[in-house]
């Protein structure tokens, strides 16, 4: 459920200190959920979570990680860039990227990165730019759907542009091997933002057959599963969070099923979470600012799509909070809306809310994690301030609001 934890004096004070709109991140609640995360795969001596720098790429955010023991995911040459500045190195870094330049492998092989190809025309390219490594990682695309309980669908696999097939698989790592391979991992994504805890233990069991073929067919061990991301957050407060512990536990029973007791020479287990980790712990405060009353009674904020751009694209619902009304009662039905020149530019649409003003402060909650990262500056709306909540009670910025010189700055005059 939407994370109410942080009480409203906190929003009201940072407030006081930085301008509307500004997304704002509770450093003891990503701590805390890294720390769940460790303790839920222990048993595996060969675990990582490699956080997804995709969701949320601030230095700080990774800096806080990686004293936590994780690592980062990254997909393109800046999130690399990032990661080796935040003193990321070696097997802290996973390389997973599709239609990657050549340069991207090179600088992967330069950091000595996992690499995780994406598909099996990447082998020649990843020879000719960096070498092959002895450990690399392959992506597996099923094909098809990914059902759950039998009969309900929870993914597409096969519409996806992700992955190798089963077919390619085989061949794929004999020809790695060839080129000097002596372990391969094995990857999957299958399905995004489960809240489902038998997600997880299924897309494992799926892995975990897989890989245990590949190493009798094709001639070499596995050194790790790698089994990304996809595990969710409830956006609305009538789904339960999932129980991370439940979920490290129930993955542990496929592993021993298929390989055993966990120790050395076994496989080894990785994540790579992004939502999971920072999506609960990052808010946007913004301002009401406009009331319109039409057909329809806008609330209008100093926020907009470029500071979340989810219910915009997807329809996505994340809650709202008015600081100081939390329990005054939803009776007003409001959209609440951005300035953008664009109809959908929209947070909510017929959502029961306490009566608003302009001058109130407004939280968008669960918006730690594709929120800031999908930014643009459409209109010339400019990327708005990033503020930590430490874990001391302070606020620190980690990341400044743009100004209209940030916005002219690469441009030919």
């Amino acid at each position: 459920m939407p994370n109410y934890s942080i009480p409203s004096d906190v929003f009201f004070r940072a407030a006081e200190q930085f301008p509307t709109p500004f997304h704002l991140y509770d450093e003891k609640g990503i701590r805390g959920t890294a720390q769940q995360v460790n303790a839920a795969f222990t048993w595996q001596p060969d675990f990582k979570e490699y956080f997804a720098v995709k969701a949320l790429p601030n230095p700080q955010i990774l800096n806080i990680l990686r004293q936590e023991g994780c690592g980062t995911d990254c997909s393109s040459e800046t999130e690399l860039l990032m990661a080796e500045r935040c003193g990321f190195s070696g097997k802290e870094i996973m390389f997973s990227a599709n239609a990657m330049p050549a340069r991207e492998f090179e600088l992967a092989r330069r950091l000595g990165a996992y690499i995780n190809l994406d598909d099996i025309s990447d082998i020649d390219l990843l020879r000719d730019h960096g070498g092959i490594p002895e450990t690399v990682c392959v992506r597996y695309n099923t094909g098809g759907t990914f059902k759950m309980n039998g009969n309900q669908i929870m993914g597409n696999p096969g519409e996806a542009k992700y992955g190798w097939t089963r077919e390619q698989l085989t061949p794929g790592l004999k020809r790695l091997k060839e080129l000097g391979a002596r372990r391969f991992g094995l990857h999957a994504f299958l399905a995004s933002n489960m809240t489902d805890p038998g997600y997880y233990p299924a897309l494992a069991g799926i892995l975990f057959s897989a890989a245990a073929e590949l190493e009798k067919e094709a001639g070499l061990p596995c050194a790790f599963i790698n089994l990304s991301g996809g595990i969710g957050i409830p956006y609305t407060r009538d789904v339960p969070p999932v129980d991370i512990r439940r979920v490290g536990q129930d993955v542990r029973g496929e592993y021993e099923r298929v390989f055993g007791s966990p120790g050395a020479g076994k496989p080894g287990i990785k994540t790579e979470l992004g939502r999971y980790m920072t999506g609960p712990h990052g808010f946007v405060v913004t301002r009401a600012v406009h009331e319109k009353k039409i057909y329809k009674d806008y609330i209008g904020v100093d926020a907009c799509a470029v500071q979340l751009i989810r219910p915009a694209m997807y329809g996505a619902y994340h809650e709202i909070s008015v600081a100081g009304k939390e329990d005054a009662p939803r009776d007003h039905l409001y959209d609440v809306t951005g300035s953008l020149c664009e109809n959908n530019d929209k947070f909510a649409i017929d959502r029961m809310l306490p009566e608003i003003h302009p001058g109130d402060l407004l939280v968008i909650h669960d918006a730690g994690a594709h929120a800031f990262a999908m930014g643009y500056q459409y209109n010339g709306r400019l990327r708005t301030a990033e503020i930590l909540y430490t874990r001391d009670g302070a606020f620190r910025l980690i990341r400044r609001a743009e100004t209209p010189e940030d916005y002219f700055a690469t441009l030919v005059w």
